[in-house]
């Protein structure tokens, strides 16, 4: 008999095959002596759509919502079928009496497994791989302590939970809205609130009205004082007048006497090893990664190169478990820029502490950490080389000691002024020497989001101070106001973002960047440099949804309950019924509603098909013109396409345009026209036309250009 290894994606499987020792390869299964290995395709079952229950659905109308099935449908997905028919005849091959869970050893992996096995009726035996690396060791270990499947049931049904959810909430509210004001409005359980956070930030700065306030500075030789009121005063003056009279005191002084002088040692431990939202933050203010760029380039050092450890964990610790193993990873990672760092520690017992090591504090998954894989940097896309320095550095911190320095606060007196200033002395790099080098940026991580610029004091730059003692007298140099603005809060960043919404449970580490993603593809947000901006469909879409639903409490409540429900310490049924409860008020408070809603982004073009004012949207190949009107579905590009066919006289990139005699390239600056082998006239279809792009992309000779002809001899020399 046989044990059937079910796996999240192929390259997973054939992985765990290989060290099976499976090695009879078909389309869809790797079989062996003991185990036959085969794997889903991310998910292969999901939740029915409306129209499977009813096929009236299929048309969104206002008066058939709610949608409130009493029991979820599950279906197969459509361009996954193949696959799920694979695993099902599979599971029913009579020589295969046990099935073996090795999906992402998580939440979604679970849901991923158990509604596959939902619709192929599985009633045999089955088992748990949860591991957090891919690595050779950790599989083999994994499959030496399988865990009965059953010790997830709790997991999976906080997984259908979430599921059934965000199915109850997002399709109801985003068919009601979509219905009423017959435009594309988007809601969620999550992305809604998470709108409302980055619009009330918007309103903020709005509203904010900026002043003029001074500071007073006064040099000293080789060390600047910062003027303040008394030692709990933040240095802003209201007004010039009072600004300058304080700069000129200390100045006609001419002289400052050291009133107090302190001297206090600091320290700063290391910081703690990374969880995904702390990473994506990190790698946002570092790198410039989106929080979904991050999750899918971590994903690959997981899976493909096995140098991390599991990505979707929530926990900054790790497990006792994974103590003995430390100094065999930090061995792993001593190599190019890792090499001084890492041995320098492998000299002695490691100093593992319980800011490192804390099983209280470790969910599902211990923090990410490298594995005891080879490095082999030289492999590694820029991207992934980026991003793993960050993971390795963060590990490699660890176990180095605190940051240590003197800091020296002396306050001087000029003409009744006082004047503040400050110096740091460093005794030990500890920890920071793994960064030196690098820009690590640990000085500026406060968040943006904490209203506010940063005060004239806090700002002053650490200085050298020279000797100095109580009494000692230091001339003033200089003394000098400085005119300044309060300025309003920043806009969120996904660095700042990604933790208001930690803060407040919106999402989880594994969902919040598809979140941001999703407000950026209904184009209700958009990226303006760094920053994370509403647009105007997204201000008119909270203003049309519910009131519960902006809140983030709400959301919180209900994250806090799917973690209950994890652990087996609430009602699965008891949720949903809630659930279906709020979605049917707040359809009919969407019903109710009497506000108008007016696209943001109309034009005064018109329909050539209805009438209506054509919108303008952004897509992948750039701006189009659409129908707001989802029955007419009339919709046309606005900005002519760009062929690497080249310009003749200024091999510039021509355009593509649609005249009467057919598809010609067209320079407009040098007003060259070529035809495009359409020279029968007549509209191409689409299929056409994608043939043609093809036909003058980087692959093919472009053009007539002396750059093409050379590009083509060049290729031509190649292939010969």
């Amino acid at each position: 008999m046989k044990a059937l290894v079910l796996a999240e994606k192929p390259s997973v499987a054939k992985e765990i095959a290989r060290v099976l020792g499976c090695s009879s390869r078909q389309k869809s299964y790797i079989e062996g002596p003991n185990y036959v290995v085969t794997w889903a395709l991310g998910h292969l079952v999901t939740l029915a759509e409306p129209e499977d229950y009813d096929a009236k659905y299929k048309t969104w109308s206002l008066e058939d919502l709610p949608l409130l099935p009493q029991r979820m449908k599950l279906k197969v997905m459509k361009e996954t079928s193949h696959q799920f028919k694979a695993v099902a005849h599979l599971c029913k091959r009579s020589d295969i009496n046990e099935l073996i869970i090795a999906t992402d050893a998580g939440r979604e992996g679970e849901l991923v497994a158990r509604w596959i096995m939902e619709l192929v009726q599985w009633r045999k035996p089955f088992k748990r791989l949860w591991i957090s690396s891919q690595t050779d060791g950790a599989i083999k270990e994994g499959f030496r302590r399988l865990r009965p499947g059953k010790e997830y049931d709790a997991l999976y049904a906080s997984a259908v939970c979430r599921a059934e959810a965000d199915w109850l909430i997002g399709l109801n509210m985003t068919r009601a809205l979509t219905s009423k004001y017959n435009a594309q409005l988007a809601a969620g359980r999550v992305q809604t609130p998470t709108l409302a956070m980055l619009l009330e930030r918007e309103r903020e700065i709005s509203e904010f009205q900026s002043k003029p306030y001074w500071t007073v500075t006064a040099g000293f030789g080789t060390f600047q004082g910062v003027w303040r009121l008394r030692d709990d005063h933040d240095g802003r003056l209201w007004d010039r007048a009072e600004a300058d009279a304080a700069a000129a005191r200390a100045s006609k002084a001419g002289a400052a006497k050291v009133v107090n002088l302190r001297t206090t040692e600091r320290s700063e431990p290391h910081p703690q090893a990374y969880d995904l939202t702390e990473l994506q933050r990190d790698a946002n203010r570092k790198l410039g990664f989106s929080a979904k760029q991050t999750a899918n380039v971590l994903q690959k050092l997981y899976e493909a190169h096995k140098l991390v450890t599991y990505p979707r964990t929530d926990s900054r610790y790790l497990s006792s478990d994974i103590a003995p193993t430390l100094k065999g990873r930090l061995e792993s990672v001593a190599v190019g820029p890792y090499a001084a760092l890492a041995r320098k520690l492998l000299r002695a017992p490691l100093p593992v502490t319980k800011r490192i090591v804390d099983d209280a504090k470790v969910t599902d998954h211990h923090a990410i950490i490298p594995t005891e894989q080879f490095v082999n940097l030289g492999a590694l896309s820029s991207e992934e080389r980026r991003l793993y320095d960050l993971i390795v550095r963060r590990f490699i911190a660890l176990f180095y000691g605190p940051y240590r320095y003197d800091e020296t606060s002396v306050v001087l007196e000029a003409g009744g002024e006082r004047f503040y200033a400050k110096g740091k002395t460093e005794k030990d790099a500890g920890w920071r020497e793994v960064y030196q080098g690098v820009s690590s940026s640990f000085d500026d991580e406060e968040e943006e989001d904490e209203g506010a610029a940063r005060t004239t004091e806090q700002k002053q730059a650490s200085q050298l101070l020279p000797p100095l003692a109580v009494g000692q007298t230091v001339s003033v140099k200089s003394a000098a106001s400085k005119e300044l603005r309060t300025l309003p809060p920043a806009r969120y960043t996904e660095a700042s973002l990604l933790t208001r919404m930690e803060k407040h449970g919106l999402g989880t580490p594994a969902t919040r960047a598809d979140i941001i993603e999703k407000l950026l593809s209904t184009d209700t947000i958009e990226r303006v440099r760094s920053s994370l901006v509403p647009t105007g469909k997204g201000k008119q879409l909270l203003e049309l949804v519910v009131d519960d639903l902006r809140s983030p409490e709400l959301t919180a409540s209900w994250e806090r309950e799917l973690e209950r429900i994890s652990k087996g310490q609430a009602d699965p049924a008891a949720f949903m019924r809630g659930i279906r409860e709020q979605a049917s008020k707040w359809i009919g408070q969407v019903k109710r509603e009497t506000k108008d809603y007016k696209p943001h982004n109309e034009t005064n073009s018109s329909c050539p098909e209805c009438g209506k004012r054509l919108l303008e949207v952004k897509g992948k190949r750039g701006k189009s013109l659409m129908c707001p009107d989802r029955e007419c579905g009339y919709r046309r590009s606005t900005e002519p396409i760009l062929l690497n066919k080249r310009c003749p006289q200024c091999h510039k990139k021509m355009e593509m345009h649609d005249g009467k005699a057919g598809k010609y390239a067209q320079c407009r600056p040098c007003n060259v026209i070529e035809m495009l082998g359409d020279k029968d006239g007549g509209r191409m279809n689409r299929r056409e036309q994608q043939k043609l792009i093809q036909q003058y992309s980087d692959s093919a000779p472009m053009g007539n250009s002396l750059a093409d002809k050379l590009k083509a001899a060049l290729d031509k020399k190649t292939d010969s």
